[in-house]
């Protein structure tokens, strides 16, 4: 196998272990597990509580935090086993996704099977994963002073800068293992990247929906309870209403931006998996948010943001 090949599905694989983290990070918030480990260890933290003592150690430091107060009082040590693992899962997926990234670039560096040019920017790729702990730590801060749950804000951001290793991730692997790319007007191509900027809009909202526990409400499309939009003043940043409103019409305009982007180059994968992510959401909020449903809903968005990446990767402006 040539070193281009070896270096691209190594990237896909990482970025395959960052849709599965994306998944388990879906569980751990939809179960309200996040909040469930109170401490970061990055190298301790690996191994999960083996004795009875442990288990109580924890579960001591968890009864002191606002969310066992104010919202789990009274929670048995079973359940709490519970929530912690998902907590503890989503942590240590993370680890392995740092090894995963890091020990192969050195071996690939030493042996020289790194293609020219590349080593610098996995190795930039590498320190995102690095920060994307430090993120998650930082959002789980602020679930654990005054509130019973996290910053919807840092949730975003925790979330976006996922999406944002993923697509580094699978643009590299696409430049080593594509060749030819196909010429299209410039038209066409910024086409492409608007709908990815909406995707990425709305995936924002999305994290700002999920934060505030906001698709709990008006679970009705395509009027919310009767109206067109909810009561209140428009505040689209905390708002529950209006967060989710933005969230649900962005998504619409991401959806006929792709698919006519999708019709523009052919892509009946592309038009495929838009339709079937938004029929996703609007099931998850007919649904009042049911688990799997939810879960496969936030899978079905890295899906389709590497397939729009795919499909703009292949383009390049016609030559005058």
């Amino acid at each position: 196998m040539s070193q281009q090949k070896t270096t691209a599905y190594w990237l896909l694989f990482v970025a395959f272990m960052v849709l599965m983290m994306a998944v388990i990070g879906a569980i751990t918030r939809l179960t309200e597990s996040g909040l469930s480990i109170v401490e970061w260890q990055p190298l301790i933290g690996v191994i999960p509580p083996l004795s009875d003592a442990d288990w109580q150690d924890v579960f001591a430091q968890y009864q002191q935090t606002p969310e066992y107060q104010k919202k789990n009082f009274g929670m048995e040590l079973d359940e709490f086993k519970l929530i912690f693992f998902w907590e503890w899962l989503h942590r240590l997926w993370g680890r392995l996704i740092g090894a995963a990234i890091a020990l192969p670039l050195i071996v690939f560096a030493i042996r020289k099977i790194i293609p020219k040019g590349y080593g610098m920017k996995i190795f930039a790729v590498g320190c995102l994963v690095g920060l994307q702990g430090a993120m998650g730590w930082y959002m789980v801060q602020s679930g654990l002073i005054d509130r019973p749950s996290v910053s919807h804000f840092r949730l975003a951001a925790h979330l976006s800068l996922a999406f944002i290793i993923y697509g580094c991730l699978l643009w590299l692997a696409f430049d080593l293992l594509r060749g030819d790319k196909t010429p299209v007007k410039f038209c066409i191509r910024r086409h492409g990247w608007t709908a990815l900027l909406l995707a990425a809009v709305t995936v924002v909202w999305g994290a700002f929906t999920a934060g505030l526990d906001a698709g709990l409400l008006y679970n009705t499309f395509p009027m919310m309870d009767g109206k067109f939009h909810p009561a209140g003043a428009p505040d689209i940043l905390n708002e529950h209403g209006w967060v989710q409103f933005t969230h649900r019409w962005l998504a619409i305009a991401t959806g006929i931006t792709a698919i006519a982007f999708a019709f523009r180059v052919k892509s009946w994968m592309l038009a495929g998996m838009v339709t079937l992510q938004i029929g996703l959401g609007i099931s998850t909020l007919l649904t009042q948010v049911w688990i799997p449903l939810a879960t496969i809903h936030q899978a079905g968005a890295f899906l389709l943001i590497g397939i729009l990446l795919y499909e703009i990767h292949g383009l390049k402006k016609l030559s005058q």
